[in-house]
């Protein structure tokens, strides 16, 4: 019997068709198509044994798709409860609890509030005014404000000064913000982590926002730290298809952002090298979970919420 993997993709046009096509070119009983998704009954047989979701943080619909698909015994790649429930404060406390360096942040209460919110009954609970010399003091100058819910750079500021964080953050609205201690690296690193398990740690330029194709960029010993730290957290967070940045200071790689389960896989960001390796392992990672035998599993949130465990990875 055939088993089914749908992409779930928006304006990309180099990564889909050369995913679909390495899926369908191997002929292991696996077929890879667009997904087509329409309205859905809370009873609707599944069709697909795996999803692949490169959209749903900007489509609603996919999201709430995927929860249901989820709870039906499709493998949705990513986990839709766990990238749900994802954000920059909530990564940062994790790595620390996992052991691997992380730049100190501190959550900051919002700035703004829709019109329904009074300041003075529906914000009772919060601390006010907010202790800046506090803030400073912790995460040291120059600093970095950014969107804990944010990605692809939006809303990131690099703060030099008691003064430009504040205005910063007086202009931040509805978002919610984190501060972090700014590290003054001498390296940059990009790591794409496919299945919780192949993990290609790429010179990246945070600046010109490119790869650079440079194999001999770490020593042996710093890029195994990379790969071991970067397969620690995705395991964690159970994401199948992340990439995290780590900006490396006097050695040591500090993990600064790895809520991106939906990572850029265009040709002319990767470079074809790159691509390549994507591709064939994104082929790779689909292939084996339509394939896997699974066995009945009972639905509570905990597992849910902890998506695909180190052990079912591993035989995958």
């Amino acid at each position: 019997m055939t088993a089914k993997v749908g992409l779930i993709v928006g304006r990309e046009w180099s990564f889909p068709p050369k995913f679909i096509e390495e899926v369908n070119r191997r002929d292991e009983g696996v077929v890879a198509e667009f997904a087509k998704l329409g309205p859905t009954a809370m009873d609707t047989p599944r069709d697909y044994a795996v999803l692949v979701d490169r959209i749903s943080h900007e489509v609603p619909f996919y999201r709430s798709y995927l929860k249901y698909a989820a709870l039906q015994g499709v493998t949705v790649v990513n986990n839709p409860f766990m990238w749900t429930a994802d954000d920059k404060f909530f990564g940062a406390a994790l790595a620390t609890k996992l052991g691997i360096a992380s730049p100190r942040t501190l959550l900051l209460p919002n700035k703004g509030y829709i019109p329904a919110i009074s300041h003075q009954e529906s914000l009772r609970n919060l601390v006010f005014p907010l202790d800046w010399d506090a803030v400073v003091k912790h995460v040291g100058l120059p600093c970095i404000l950014k969107d804990a819910h944010g990605g692809g750079w939006k809303d990131v500021y690099i703060c030099r000064t008691r003064e430009e964080l504040l205005a910063h953050y007086d202009g931040s609205g509805l978002r919610t913000m984190i501060v972090q201690e700014f590290i003054d690296w001498q390296q940059f690193v990009r790591c794409i982590c496919l299945g919780q398990r192949d993990i290609l740690p790429i010179h990246y330029d945070p600046k010109a926002r490119s790869y650079i194709v440079d194999p001999e960029y770490l020593s042996p010993e710093l890029r195994e730290r990379i790969i071991t730290d970067s397969r620690t957290l995705v395991t964690a967070l159970g994401y199948d298809m992340n990439s995290i940045e780590w900006a490396v200071r006097d050695g040591v790689p500090y993990a600064i952002d790895f809520m991106n389960p939906a990572p850029d896989f265009d040709i002319n960001s990767l470079t074809p090298e790159y691509f390549a390796w994507v591709v064939q392992h994104m082929a790779d990672l689909v292939i084996g979970l339509a394939k896997r035998k699974t066995t009945p599993r009972k639905f509570h949130w905990e597992t849910l919420f902890k998506g695909r465990t180190r052990s079912r990875a591993s035989s995958a």
